[in-house]
């Protein structure tokens, strides 16, 4: 039986933004070799690429707040899955929350999932 799209994005992305906000280091297990990330339209490709991308952003510490989660499984055969999510972040030292977009492709293995593709934006209006 196929995961729930919305439980699987809603326990990914809880788990994410708390990873992130206290250890960018320990998403290293999500990504794979093949993963890509595009942070601010620059590419960047595989786990070692996108873990130094995330650390070696200038803040330490910050706050995620999740405005919006959609999902949709994106290819039965395979069971992965899109998450779509919209939400604010506070880096350390500024008081005025940023708007941002991130995408996520996941892809099932052995029981959890892994994260092929993830799109990142900060939203200015």
């Amino acid at each position: 039986m196929a995961a729930d799209p919305k439980a699987v994005a809603k326990a990914f992305t809880d788990w994410y933004y708390a990873a992130f906000a206290a250890n960018r280091a320990s998403l290293a297990g999500v990504y794979r070799d093949i993963s890509m990330l595009s942070f601010e339209g620059t590419d960047h490709v595989g786990t070692s690429a996108i873990v130094a991308k995330l650390q070696s952003l200038a803040f330490q510490q910050i706050q995620f707040k999740v405005l919006s989660l959609d999902a949709q499984p994106s290819n039965p055969q395979l069971g992965s899955i899109l998450i779509c999510v919209t939400g604010q972040l506070i880096p350390e030292g500024e008081n005025k929350p940023l708007f941002f977009s991130q995408t996520f492709q996941l892809i099932p293995e052995g029981g959890s999932f892994w994260v092929y593709n993830d799109v990142f934006r900060l939203n200015y209006g």
